[in-house]
């Protein structure tokens, strides 16, 4: 199979030995004899007498206990995503201004005053990330993921939100969003009641007027 292509098998020479106990109360214990580097682990694996479990389907299970993923393998985005390691990574400060980003995976991540200055960003994933003090000033965020990310003191002047994703507790607090477009944007009541006192500007992009995409009274 494909998925066991990038992974290693730590150990050689596996067998189980099984020691049972007449008294019926007992349980059952199977040691796990597992030589690597020319030493020999042993680890007790134990179960109720009465259950049925076969030797090959115990074994399939340590086995896959012991395989473990290559870390320069674990976060390469991949699809879409492309090549960049942007996933649940600390990238505070760091500078993405420019880039054409188009669905880049930064969920998790850490984007304390990280710079997306006229980035394109579509469809891009920040779920659950920190974005505290960040540049998204004229980005293309059309259909990005905010949802539950940490949006506070962000610079979204001009960006262009249309169709995004805020949901849960995406906190916009203390941002600035003159000439923002949150078209089509879901917000909770007390996030869109937050931005309306707020909000000022009309989208050089759109010419949308952040106070109309945000359906203010």
């Amino acid at each position: 199979m494909a998925i066991l292509s990038n992974v290693s098998f730590p150990c050689s020479n596996i067998s189980l030995k099984p020691s049972h106990s007449s008294s019926p109360s007992s349980r059952s214990h199977c040691f796990l004899r597992c030589s690597q580097e020319g030493k020999e682990v042993v680890s007790p694996l134990v179960w109720s007498l009465g259950e049925e479990v076969s030797k090959r389907s115990l074994l399939a299970l340590v086995s896959a206990s012991l395989f473990f993923v290559d870390p320069a393998l674990a976060f390469k985005g991949g699809g879409p995503y492309g090549q960049g390691v942007t996933r649940g990574q600390d990238l505070s400060g760091k500078d993405f201004s420019g880039q054409t980003l188009i669905r880049q995976d930064f969920k998790t991540s850490i984007l304390r005053q990280a710079n997306f200055k006229g980035a394109k960003l579509l469809g891009a994933s920040f779920f659950d990330a920190d974005l505290t003090g960040a540049d998204l000033s004229e980005t293309d965020l059309r259909g990005a993921d905010f949802s539950l990310a940490n949006v506070t003191k962000v610079n979204l002047t001009n960006a262009n939100l249309e169709g995004a994703t805020a949901t849960g507790n995406t906190s916009f607090k203390g941002s600035n969003i003159t000439g923002a477009d949150f078209t089509d944007v879901p917000l909770r009541d007390d996030q869109r009641e937050y931005l309306c006192k707020i909000a000022d500007g009309v989208n050089a992009t759109t010419g949308n007027a952040t106070k109309d995409t945000l359906l203010c009274n």
